[in-house]
């Protein structure tokens, strides 16, 4: 199977937990997202606010790494809250800030309101967007470790 290449939108704040945690959760927690990739392959965060409900704006892919397993699975955080999520395997990568790129990245197709692919949450991207982002990410080096140049 083809090796796949997602954004996730997420929160700084959220993306760390996730991180720490070795798993993301999207969407508010809905399923269908993270069913939608398979084992192995890609996923970038772009976070673009500090917090989820704060107003300090980051505006930058925070996080990087794979999915572990093809698991789908539910985590009870609260009573009336319970997300699903997905295991990822998340690599040692720099904040790397969205504006330098925006007119080298294909999948925003209108670089003035560039942040519209962004408003659903979840999307798929091309290889060489991802390449772009990740070699920001992980520096030179570690791209070619683990692209596979």
């Amino acid at each position: 199977m083809k090796q796949r290449y997602f954004i996730a939108v997420v929160s700084k704040e959220h993306t760390q937990r996730g991180v720490n945690g070795g798993f993301m959760q999207v969407c508010h927690g809905k399923e269908g997202p993270l069913k939608r990739m398979s084992v192995k392959d890609w996923l970038i965060v772009y976070s673009p606010a500090e917090k989820m409900k704060g107003s300090a704006k980051c505006m930058a892919f925070t996080a990087i790494g794979q999915a572990s397993d093809d698991l789908v699975y539910v985590h009870k955080m609260s009573e009336d809250f319970i997300p699903f999520r997905r295991n990822i395997s998340f690599y040692n990568c720099q904040q790397t800030s969205i504006l330098p790129l925006i007119d080298q990245l294909n999948f925003i197709q209108n670089k003035v309101q560039w942040g519209y692919p962004f408003r659903f949450g979840f999307l798929e991207i091309q290889e060489n967007d991802f390449r772009l982002i990740a070699s920001q990410m992980l520096g030179e080096n570690g791209s070619k470790d683990f692209l596979h140049y």
